[in-house]
């Protein structure tokens, strides 16, 4: 079984597509939604981690690429030099996932690595630059 990170954009027309059930029905994959901003009457985009055997997850992408809708894999990965990191929490203002907070008890920072979308946007936020994206 192989995991992929995808950001999935829905174009205005193609909104009511039902893509997350189909991938899961027709071709056996484990969707599970990290994030979702998705209405009628706009462009929609979800980020998911998705499951499943290889050739699934391959019929799936050209599935995906056939109904006109567009996505785009993760092939980074978040790198923290915790020994480096002073845990201002800088970081957590601009994580959309909430895959970087602060600790209630000991106002350490936290990395919860599954809800990581890769966006990069902590990298910019840190003012030591302790944290990195790396292929």
């Amino acid at each position: 079984m192989k995991t992929i990170k995808i950001s999935i954009y829905y174009p205005l027309n193609k909104i009511t597509v039902p893509l997350v059930s189909t991938l899961i029905k027709e071709f056996d994959l484990q969707v599970n939604i990290l994030h979702a901003d998705i209405s009628l009457n706009k462009t929609g985009k979800l980020v998911a981690d998705v499951s499943g055997e290889e050739q699934n997850l391959d019929d799936a992408l050209k599935f995906i690429e056939e109904q006109g809708i567009g996505y785009r894999l993760f092939n980074k990965k978040l790198i923290w030099h915790e020994e480096l990191c002073v845990h201002c929490g800088a970081c957590t203002a601009v994580c959309p996932s909430h895959a970087l907070t602060m600790s209630g008890e000991t106002w350490s920072l936290e990395f919860h690595k599954e809800k990581c979308l890769v966006c990069g946007l902590c990298t910019k936020a840190c003012p030591l630059n302790v944290m990195s994206l790396q292929d």
